[in-house]
């Protein structure tokens, strides 16, 4: 009884964990979308890709909820200033500067 309550729990569990798995991809890709347009607009002839995948690293949580949230409602002058402030975190601009060459368009 043990054994078949514990694996019960086991699936539960991963079955959970896919879950917020696929949210979490869901809410990154959204939010990946709102970034690139930003990096977009604000540097236009910049590879945008790698430098918006820096910017997503660089977010909390809450942060890449928050940016996704703007995939439907707009980008708003407050959700660029906070992709701006992601990207200017130190992890961000390492990450930015070692694809430097991907940027150049090398």
């Amino acid at each position: 009884m043990r054994l078949g309550a514990a694996c019960l729990a086991f699936v539960t569990l991963s079955g959970c964990q896919a879950t917020n798995q696929m949210a979490d991809d869901f809410a990154r890709e959204r939010a990946k979308g709102v970034v690139n347009t930003v990096v977009a607009d604000r540097f236009p002839g910049v590879n945008a890709a790698p430098v918006t995948d820096c910017i997503i690293d660089a977010a909390s949580a809450r942060e890449i909820i928050s940016i996704a949230g703007a995939s439907v409602t707009g980008v708003t002058p407050e959700v660029a200033q906070e992709i701006v402030g992601i990207a200017q975190r130190p992890e961000a601009v390492q990450c930015i500067a070692a694809n430097s060459l991907t940027l150049l368009g090398g």
